[in-house]
């Protein structure tokens, strides 16, 4: 993120002489410009000037040569001989640039440098090394380490490096002293990139005057006759834009011919470099990085003398590649936009570099360049941000181009970079640029200005809202009415409707003077819904049950449904496809949750955990192939109940589903204790609790002798379950073997999966008239009968309530067996009763009379009391 230096912000805006850098951070906070961290050096002193007197090379066993120094630091600093007098430190140095009549920087002993290096004297290849020279990289100035800091390459003119002495304070030369604000950028305001951006969000947030650099600058910009012809042919060729829009609308080229090639940054250009965590590299790439940091245009120069016109910009060619200034290879996309020229009569035949992004190696400006050509161009932000992605890599120029560039900026920036460098280098710049403008004027915006009250509650006056919209920019008209037609500044891509204004109201008057309206408390429907409190009784009583609440992504694919015994197509049609899935191998919305909550057990057990158990609640997507098409409805009116009702039933069904996975052991005492593996019992028990705890008399339906079982299911361990009207809502049992084996699961692995949607719907939920607790004792006796396999635990639990009647407190089933002496097809249900009357005590005779009624009952079912 941007590096923001005081000094250099003074040059655009009227900064306080006494602004700290804390007081600028809560200044730009408050127009949205976060405070991303105030940098201070970690460096301390003493650190100073020194002057080599001499540097003797000695070669070294290792190969190595050192340099057996004498530096000049000061009266102050030098050492002391025998005699008393001061004589210059000796300082061992194996940098190679080291050489004597250099001034150089000093680190002497009590100096601490970045990562917490302290400088202390000592001996090292037979000498006492009494300080050391330092880099850059050292001094944490930048990433330079090939060498010592030679202030005499540091852009100094003569008469500031004359006094430049042996033993100044090097710390406050190089500006380490000096604080540095780091701020945050959203993506929508790229003009923030910029002193001159910044320099205007600092006028918004403090009042301060602010002069815009362009002003000056557009001034200066040569005026071409109609029919002049510029500097050189550029001609924009772009046969594949990405959403219609040209990779290029605007390309500005001018030249600076007789330019010295041997020419230095000036030191304070280095030095603004340098804060702003850029490299100085050369004066051409110097000048055309400060112009980007300054103003907020990204330029290239070029060697105007390796170019072959005319200019190309065009998207690349399948199978073409580019070696980029990195020194990488690139195999580009038809999606990249180019810089090219044109050898040997072909037109756009080579590739000069990647637009907006990196150039490459051909081209360039090196160290016999004698004749520039300035790029200042402005590309597609779309085009750009996913070329320096495809690519990876991000640069300077990337990151301004991707968040929108000001399209009437190219010229300034053009003029800027010609004056610095004839300035600096000599040369002449030319009066006759190539301006290739395609540029579109923006439409303007019509605004009410009542808009700001509606959305934001700020109580403003149309005098003081239209002051603030020409502050950041804006060219207003009408107002009488309260509308205002608005022209959008070229820097402002982001500001395209009138919420937008709205949004710059509210940021320049401050989002802090909104005012808080809290919402009045409606007079009823408070609180939770019916639903989401029975959604609630429903996880609350699986959690008491032992079972911990998951989460899944809902996103399925032919591996899942192949797992779970599905055939992909014949689940396909009626599944709901992501047109952009998070992965390519599930494209579609579940079905059911067991399907996706099957894939955080398999993960558990991967892991190590045997015993799983797991549930959630989420909802399910149920495509219908004869559904009618969703609608396009219009924006910025209120739909019609006809638009809404359309859309509903274009729209995928997306009912609330519970499910479970138990897997492992049920019951685990401990190694001395019992082990019980989990089954079919432990899934049908979560959801009778479920059932309970909603009041919704679930039942389970076993399918009938030769009724086909769905194929996730164990055929003989699977049941339906039922509202009492028959609607079924869920499904409860074991998994069937072969998907346990499909996805690792312990045998016998229980699930269950309840509709909830259907199941809330489908009970009725009416006030209950409690019954007053009887005072009468109970009377406890337990019943076990033979029945037919096919004889549900339901079926005799109805038949012993409507036998016990209005006596009957409590029915338990307890036990249930099967084989032994019972024989083939028969099973034991045993249940415990518990018979209380509310009006008396119950005799013997009595509960002998309810006794007999439920055996006559349940004998109606070919039940069979047991001895």
């Amino acid at each position: 993120m941007p590096f923001i230096d005081i000094d250099w912000l003074r040059e655009h805006a009227a900064v306080p002489q006494g602004e700290t850098y804390e007081q600028l951070a809560k200044d730009l906070v408050r127009v949205g410009l976060e405070e991303e961290e105030i940098h201070t050096s970690s460096v301390t002193g003493p650190i100073v000037v020194g002057y080599v007197v001499d540097a003797t090379p000695e070669p070294q066993k290792n190969g190595k040569v050192i340099n057996w120094c004498h530096v000049d630091v000061g009266d102050e600093y030098n050492e002391t001989d025998a005699d008393g007098n001061k004589v210059p430190r000796g300082i061992v140095c194996g940098a190679p640039n080291m050489r004597a009549g250099e001034k150089v920087v000093v680190t002497l002993p009590g100096a601490v440098l970045p990562g917490d290096f302290q400088i202390q004297p000592r001996k090292t290849y037979g000498h006492i090394s009494n300080g050391m020279c330092a880099s850059e990289r050292e001094l944490g100035l930048g990433t330079d380490h090939n060498g010592i800091i030679l202030l005499s390459e540091r852009g100094y003119s003569p008469e500031e490096y004359d006094a430049i002495k042996p033993g100044d304070d090097a710390i406050k030369l190089l500006h380490m002293d000096e604080p540095l604000l780091e701020i945050n950028i959203t993506p929508d305001r790229g003009y923030a990139f910029s002193y001159r951006g910044v320099a205007r969000e600092f006028h918004n947030s403090t009042g301060a005057a602010f002069t815009d650099p362009v002003e000056a600058l557009d001034a200066k910009v040569p005026t071409l006759a109609h029919d002049a012809k510029g500097d050189i042919e550029v001609i924009v060729d772009d046969e594949n834009p990405i959403h219609g829009q040209v990779g290029c609308d605007r390309y500005y080229a001018r030249t600076v011919r007789g330019f010295d090639p041997s020419a230095k940054s000036p030191a304070w250009l280095q030095h603004r470099l340098q804060r702003a965590g850029m490299r100085p590299i050369s004066l051409a790439v110097d000048v055309t990085n400060y112009v980007m940091l300054d103003l907020g245009q990204p330029m290239h120069a070029y060697d105007l003398d390796k170019l072959c016109p005319p200019i190309v910009v065009r998207r690349a060619k399948e199978g073409e590649k580019l070696t980029t200034l990195d020194g990488k290879t690139h195999e580009l996309s038809t999606e990249d936009l180019l810089i090219t020229d044109s050898p040997d009569g072909e037109r756009g035949g080579r590739i000069l570099g990647l637009a907006g992004v990196m150039g490459g190696l051909y081209g360039e400006v090196t160290s016999e360049t004698k004749n520039i050509l300035l790029e200042s161009a402005h590309f597609d932000p779309i085009t750009i941000a996913r070329s320096a992605r495809r690519h990876k890599i991000p640069s300077e120029a990337s990151r301004r181009f991707e968040r929108g560039v000001d399209t009437a900026l190219q010229p300034a920036a053009a003029q800027m970079a010609a004056d610095l460098l004839t300035t600096y280098a000599g040369g002449e710049a030319s009066a006759t640029p190539t301006d290739y403008n395609t540029v579109t004027p923006r439409q303007t915006i019509r605004f009410r200005t009542s808009e700001v009250k509606r959305l934001t509650g700020l109580d403003l006056t149309i005098d003081r809202i239209s002051d603030i919209l020409e502050d950041i920019g804006c060219r207003l008209g009408g107002g009488g009415n309260g509308e205002l037609t608005v022209a959008v500044p070229s820097w402002r891509p982001d500001i395209t409707m009138p919420c937008d204004l709205v949004e710059e109201v509210a940021r320049i008057e401050g989002y802090d003077t909104i005012p808080t309206t809290v919402p009045p408390v409606p007079a009823g429907n408070v609180g939770l819904t019916a639903d989401q409190k029975r959604k609630r009784m429903v996880a609350d009583t699986l959690a008491e049950y032992g079972l911990v609440e998951t989460l899944t992504y809902p996103f399925v694919g032919d591996a899942d449904y192949k797992a779970f015994s599905f055939d992909p197509e014949a689940e396909k049609p009626y599944s709901v496809e992501i047109e952009n899935p998070l992965a390519g191998d599930r494209p579609f919305l579940r079905r059911n949750v067991l399907i996706t909550l099957a894939q955080t057990v398999q993960r558990n057990i991967r892991r190590g955990i045997e015993n799983v158990s797991l549930y959630e609640i989420g909802h399910v997507f149920l495509a219908d192939p004869k559904a009618p098409a969703v609608p396009a409805l219009p924006g910025g009116v209120k739909p019609t109940d006809e638009q809404l009702a359309a859309l509903d039933a274009g729209l995928p069904k997306q009912p609330l589903h519970v499910a479970g996975i138990l897997t492992g052991l049920a019951e685990d005492d401990g190694w001395l204790g019992d082990k019980r593996p989990v089954d079919w019992s432990d899934a049908v028990e979560a959801v009778r609790r479920v059932s309970d705890r909603l009041g919704a008399d679930l039942r389970l339906a076993q399918p009938a002798e030769g009724v086909a079982v769905p194929e996730q299911w164990h055929p003989g361990r699977y049941a339906a379950v039922r509202l009492p009207d028959g609607t079924m809502v869920g499904r409860v049992g074991e998994l069937h073997p072969r998907v346990n084996e499909a996805l690792g699961f312990p045998a016998h692995t229980a699930a269950f999966e309840l509709d909830l949607t259907a199941l809330f719907d489908g009970v009725a939920y009416e006030p209950l008239q409690a019954k007053p607790i009887s005072t009468f004792p109970p009377v406890r006796q337990d019943f076990a009968f033979t029945v037919d396999s096919g004889v549900s635990a339901d079926q005799v639990e109805d038949a012993i309530r409507k036998a016990a009647g209005d006596d009957l407190e409590e029915i338990r089933l307890f036990d249930v067996f099967e084989g032994g002496q019972l024989g083939e097809g028969k099973k034991s249900l045993a249940y415990s009763v518990t018979f209380r009357s509310p009006s008396k005590t119950l005799t013997g005779d009595d509960t002998d009379a309810l006794r007999a009624a439920i055996v006559e009952s349940c004998e109606r079912l070919g039940a069979q009391l047991r001895a």
